[in-house]
């Protein structure tokens, strides 16, 4: 190669790259600073897919093979509805007071900024995470619509269906919403390092407490105990059972919000623990009764699902033991 061809290579080499850096610079920010990524936002899609699987079908047919046979449709009708209203006031408002920053009251409760979700659009995006913010929303849409759910179970055949509507729409709005923004909306309780990583105070305590002072205020069913009521369909319980333990993956793993390596373990303790409770409860009924029964197991399942849940992104399946003991 001659010099004055060297020079030449250089001089084109020169145009090439400020050819390069000029076209980059016309490139739109959001080439550079978009943080979505697709595989956490696909996985966070599916595990928002199957919460909601969780309680319709899942929740409605584990309590409607629990009730008397005449009360079957309306336990159904009661979690489908819920469905469709705690969506709905998710949307309207839930989502704002739960997740948004409310200023001077940030502590205790969100802020109006994102009513009727005003601002969470295709391409907005929260701090931190590789979602988009509408899967976000979506994912705890979900579990704002399990909750209330869990409940029903409490007052089943004591509670007029118009009443219920109504609890559910100021249970979402003055408890469950701000539980959710304490404990993952930047509340006192988050502050505080509180360790609920996929709703054990937010959904379970939550639900619970709701339920225990519902049953005492409304009572026993008309005629129980004089009266045996035993579930009328344990098929229908077991199967209900069963997309609880498959849609819990998602409840569990899905909190991690992206496909990595502490979603994993989530998802592995999970099953390990359900495992572990359906057969730990199935051998002391096998002991203390003389032989096990399906709602025993399926009750054990039910248990460790809710055991590990607040600490499925923290333990491993060798610490998993101490959450289910």
């Amino acid at each position: 190669m001659t010099k004055e061809a060297g020079k030449k290579m250089k001089m084109r080499g020169g145009y090439s790259v400020r050819a390069l850096s000029a076209s980059l610079l016309l490139l739109p920010s959001t080439a550079f600073a978009n943080p979505i990524d697709s595989g956490d936002t696909a996985w966070m899609l599916t595990a928002t897919a199957l919460v909601l699987f969780m309680t319709i079908p899942g929740l409605a047919l584990f309590y409607a093979g629990m009730v008397r046979s005449k009360n079957v449709l309306s336990v159904l009708m009661q979690c489908f509805a819920i469905a469709g209203l705690m969506t709905v006031l998710w949307v309207f408002w839930g989502y704002s007071l739960a997740f948004e920053d409310g200023g001077k009251w940030n502590a205790f409760v969100g802020g109006f900024g994102k009513l009727f979700l005003d601002g969470v659009g295709v391409s907005s995006v929260l701090d931190g995470q590789t979602i988009p913010e509408t899967v976000f929303m979506t994912f705890q849409m979900t579990f704002a619509i399990i909750t209330p759910a869990l409940i029903v179970g409490a007052f089943a055949e004591r509670m007029k269906f118009s009443a219920l509507l109504w609890f559910m729409g100021l249970w979402l709005t003055f408890v469950y919403v701000p539980v959710c923004h304490w404990v993952w909306g930047g509340g006192w309780l988050g502050d505080w390092g509180i360790l609920d990583f996929a709703g054990g105070t937010v959904v379970h305590i939550n639900a619970g407490v709701a339920g225990l002072v519902a049953a005492l205020v409304l009572g026993k069913r008309k005629g129980f105990p004089d009266a045996a009521m035993p579930p009328h369909n344990l098929t229908l319980t077991v199967v209900g059972v069963s997309m609880l333990w498959v849609g819990w993956f998602g409840f569990n793993a899905g909190s991690e919000l992206a496909a990595d390596s502490t979603a994993g373990m989530a998802m592995a303790v999970t099953q390990v623990a359900t495992a572990a409770a359906a057969l730990g409860w199935m051998f002391s009924e096998w002991v203390s009764h003389g032989k096990p029964s399906v709602l025993g197991i399926a009750s054990g399942a039910v248990a460790g699902l809710v055991a590990i849940t607040p600490a499925s992104g923290s333990v491993s399946p060798r610490g998993h033991w101490l959450s289910v003991s």
